[in-house]
C-alpha cells in the first residue's frame, strides 16, 4: 500500500515512537484530513507495519518489529546507488531467526486471502485430473523449474533445449557439459521430492544436505556445510564463515520453519533464508528453490516453477534481503510466481 502519505507516517513514527493519531497528524504535516489519516493507520495496522497500545483516546502507535522486514522498498531506486555507496547490514544478522522472524507473520490478511484462494483453486483443479494428466503437468512444471533455476545461475540452455535434454537425454550442441549436468540434477532432485513428499517435514540439516548433494552431483562442488569463506558478487554482505556458526544458523532456520503453521511462510522462509545463510560452497540458491518447493509439495500445495521471473529482478530482490533484511521485493516475486503456477499448470 506504499504511497507518499503512508511513507510520511512511517517516517514520523521512526523518529517519534508511541505517538497518538493527533500527534502524527500534526507532526507529519500531511495534506490530508484527520479521518483519512485514521484510515491509513488502520491499513498500516492490518499490514503489520505498525502496532498500537492503549485504548480509545489513549491509543499510541509505533513501528512494529516487522517493519524493517516487510515495509515496501523501491528496488530500482535502491540500486541507483553503487555497491560501495549503499548503507547495509554487511554481517549476518544473528537475531533475524531468533528474535524477529519467529514473532511476525510475513503475509498480511489480504495477501493470505489471495494466496489461499489460489491454493483452493489448485486443489479444486487437481481433484478433477486423472493421475496421468496430473503427472504430465507435474513433469511440465519440473522442466520449467529445472530450466529457470539453472538459468538464474547462468546456465545457457534454452527452455526448448532443456525439454529435449530432460525428456530425450539429448544434449545441446556447443553447450558446456556442466550445463547439462546441472539441469539433469535439478530433475533428479525434483523427482526425489515428488516421490518422497514427506522428506522435508520436519525440516532437518541432513535433509537439506541430501537435496544439495543431488543438485551438485558431478559438478565438482563440495558437499555438506562449507568450511571456508564465500563472497557474493554485487554486494558487500559477508555470510558466516565459521562451520559451527553455519550449522547453528541452519538449525535455527529448521526450528523456525518447523514452528510456523502457515505453509506459505515455511516456503518463503526456506527460499530466502537458505540463500542468506549460504551454507554450502556453491548451489545455495538452487537448494533453496528446491527445498521451498519440497515444503509446498509436502502439504499438497502448488509448487512454483519461477518460469516467468526475471533473473536480474530475482537477484536484486535477494541482494536487497542480504543488505537490508527486507523481504518485500522477494515476497512480491513469490506471490506472483505462485499465481502463475496455479494458473498455468494443472
Amino acid at each position: 500500500m506504499g504511497n507518499k502519505h503512508t511513507g510520511k507516517i512511517l517516517d514520523y513514527l521512526m523518529e517519534n515512537p508511541l505517538s497518538s493519531s493527533t500527534e502524527i497528524f500534526e507532526g507529519s504535516k500531511l495534506d490530508i484530513g484527520f479521518s483519512t489519516l485514521k484510515r491509513y493507520l488502520t491499513a498500516l495496522l492490518a499490514e503489520g507495519l505498525i502496532v498500537s497500545t492503549g485504548k480509545l483516546k489513549a491509543v499510541r502507535y509505533q513501528l512494529s518489529p516487522a517493519y524493517a522486514v516487510l515495509h515496501p522498498i523501491e528496488v530500482d531506486r535502491y540500486f541507483e546507488r553503487e555497491q560501495d555507496e549503499r548503507k547495509i547490514q554487511n554481517q549476518f544478522n544473528l537475531e533475524l531467526m531468533t528474535r524477529v522472524l519467529n514473532g511476525i507473520s510475513l503475509f498480511n490478511a489480504k495477501e493470505l486471502e489471495f494466496l489461499n484462494g489460489l491454493q483452493q483453486k489448485f486443489t479444486d483443479n487437481v481433484s478433477h485430473l486423472s493421475k496421468s494428466t496430473y503427472d504430465k503437468e507435474m513433469e511440465r512444471l519440473a522442466i520449467d523449474l529445472s530450466w529457470k533455476s539453472s538459468q538464474i545461475e547462468g546456465n545457457t540452455y534454452s527452455l526448448l533445449e532443456t525439454e529435449r535434454l530432460l525428456k530425450e537425454q539429448e544434449t545441446a550442441e556447443g553447450k558446456p557439459k556442466d550445463d547439462a549436468t546441472m539441469l539433469l540434477n535439478h530433475k533428479d532432485a525434483i523427482n526425489f521430492i515428488i516421490e518422497n513428499p514427506d522428506y522435508v517435514e520436519p525440516l532437518a540439516i541432513s535433509r537439506i544436505e541430501d537435496i544439495h548433494s543431488l543438485l551438485v552431483k558431478g559438478l565438482g562442488v563440495d558437499r555438506n556445510l562449507r568450511q571456508r569463506r564465500v563472497g557474493i558478487s554485487g554486494t558487500n554482505y559477508v555470510p558466516l564463515d565459521n562451520e559451527h556458526q553455519i550449522r547453528d544458523a541452519i538449525n535455527e532456520l529448521c526450528l523456525l520453519i518447523n514452528s510456523k503453521h502457515n505453509v506459505f511462510e515455511k516456503a518463503l522462509l526456506a527460499l530466502v533464508m537458505l540463500s542468506y545463510i549460504q551454507p554450502f560452497a556453491d548451489g545455495n540458491k538452487r537448494t533453496a528453490r528446491i527445498i521451498s518447493n519440497a515444503l509446498l509439495i509436502a502439504y499438497q500445495y502448488c509448487p512454483i516453477s519461477f518460469r516467468t521471473v526475471d533473473s536480474i529482478e530475482y537477484k536484486k530482490a535477494m541482494l536487497l534481503f542480504y543488505e537490508q533484511n527486507n523481504i518485500y521485493a522477494f515476497k512480491e516475486i513469490f506471490k506472483s510466481q505462485f499465481e502463475f503456477a496455479v494458473k498455468t499448470y494443472f
